[in-house]
C-alpha cells in the first residue's frame, strides 16, 4: 500500500521584494521588483515532497480571498491533495513579506492570518486517514498546541512524525516525545537545545555535541543543517556529516523547506539510509537557491536526478563509512 506524507502547517501568500541591501533602522530603501507567490512553510514543504514524487495531503487553513485561491491553485498544480485545506470565514490568508538582497539572503515578516485559526478538530479530521508507514510533517507557523496535538494524534495512528522546528520555538510546547525526527538549522537547534536543557555539559559546544545532547534530551533523531557547511545527523551516539554542494545563490527563501520536503518524501519511500536521503535533499535545495520565489523555485525530481549537483551530493554521502538509519518509535 502506498505511503502518504501528511503535512500539517502554514499557508501564505509571499510578497517578495528585491532590495540592494536591507534597510537600517529608520531607513527607506527602494525595491527593484515585487513578486506575489504562494508560500508558507507548510505549503512549501508539501509542494517539495510532491515534486519529489510523494503522495501528499495538506492540512491547513486559508482565508476566503484572492490570495487563498492563489495558494490553493499552486498546491493543486503541484499534485498536493487540498481536500483538508479549509477556507476560514473572517480571516485573511497568511501573508509573508520577504525582502531579498543581492546575494540571496532574506529577511521575512509573517502575519499568520488564517494559519492561527487551525484547530485540533480540523487536524484530527485530516489525519484520520494516516496509518503505520505514513509520515506526518510539522512546522511551527501554526499554533504550538495544535502542532503538539498533531504529533500525538499521528503517533497514535502509527505514523512517523517529523518536526521542522522553524521558526525557532519560544517555549517547550512543541517539543514532545512524539517526535521521531527533528530538522533544524543551527540557530533553531540552539533554541531547542536551550529549552530541552541540552546545552549544558554534554559533549561540548560544537554542532556534533549539540546534535547528540539534543537527541538524547528529546529521544529522537536530529538533523541539523549548517548552510555552507552541510548537515549533521545522528542515531544513538554516531553523527554523520553530509557536505553541501556549492552553488551561486540568488534567493534562499524556500531552501530549508525544499530540503525538509525532499527528506520527508525519501523517508516515505522507505529510504531509511539517512545520509543518502540527506544528499538528495541537499541537491534539491541547491537547485532552489538558484531561482527566485518560494514554491515556484522548488525543483521536480527529474531536475536533479541526473544533475551534477545531485551526483556530487551523493558522492559526498557515499564517502562516509557510517550508515545511519531512522528507527521510529512505537
Amino acid at each position: 500500500m502506498p505511503t502518504t506524507v501528511f503535512v500539517v502547517g502554514s499557508l501564505n501568500a509571499d510578497q517578495l521584494l528585491e532590495v540592494p541591501a536591507f534597510p537600517a533602522a529608520g531607513e527607506t530603501v527602494l525595491a527593484s521588483d515585487v513578486l506575489i507567490t504562494a508560500g508558507g512553510k507548510g505549503g512549501n514543504q508539501a509542494v517539495a515532497a510532491a515534486r519529489a514524487g510523494a503522495a501528499v495531503v495538506m492540512i491547513g487553513a486559508l482565508g476566503d480571498d484572492a490570495h487563498g485561491r492563489l495558494v490553493r491553485r499552486a498546491l493543486t498544480e503541484s499534485g498536493v491533495d487540498t481536500g483538508w485545506v479549509v477556507a476560514v470565514d473572517g480571516a485573511h490568508t497568511g501573508t509573508a513579506v520577504v525582502a531579498v538582497e543581492a546575494g540571496g539572503e532574506n529577511r521575512i515578516i509573517v502575519a499568520s492570518g488564517a494559519n492561527a485559526r487551525l484547530t485540533r478538530e480540523h487536524v484530527e479530521a485530516g489525519l484520520a486517514g494516516a496509518a503505520p508507514g505514513d509520515l506526518v510533517l510539522l512546522q511551527l507557523e501554526t499554533p504550538v498546541e495544535v502542532v503538539a496535538h498533531a504529533a500525538r494524534f499521528a503517533k497514535g495512528r502509527g505514523a512517523t512524525v517529523v518536526l521542522n522546528a522553524a521558526p525557532a520555538p519560544a517555549d517547550t510546547g512543541s517539543l514532545t516525545t512524539d517526535i521521531d525526527l527533528l530538522v533544524v538549522n543551527e540557530g533553531e537547534m540552539r533554541a531547542v537545545a536551550g529549552l530541552a536543557g541540552a546545552d549544558e555539559g554534554g559533549d561540548g559546544p560544537d554542532v556534533t555535541g549539540t546534535v547528540l545532547t539534543t537527541s538524547r534530551a528529546l529521544d529522537c533523531v536530529v538533523v541539523c543543517t549548517t548552510g555552507a557547511d552541510g548537515a549533521y545527523v545522528n542515531v544513538g551516539d554516531r553523527v554523520v556529516h553530509i557536505p553541501t554542494v556549492p552553488v551561486t545563490a540568488v534567493d534562499t527563501t524556500a531552501a530549508g523547506d525544499t530540503y525538509t520536503g525532499y527528506l520527508a518524501a525519501a523517508l516515505a519511500r522507505g529510504e531509511s539510509d539517512l545520509p543518502a536521503a540527506l544528499a538528495t535533499a541537499s541537491a534539491a535545495a541547491a537547485v532552489t537557491v538558484t531561482r527566485r520565489g518560494a514554491m515556484a523555485s522548488i525543483p521536480y525530481a527529474d531536475e536533479i536526478g541526473e544533475s551534477s549537483t545531485y551526483a556530487r551530493a551523493k558522492t559526498a554521502a557515499a564517502g562516509s563509512t557510517d550508515s545511519t538509519e531512522l528507527t521510529t518509535k512505537g
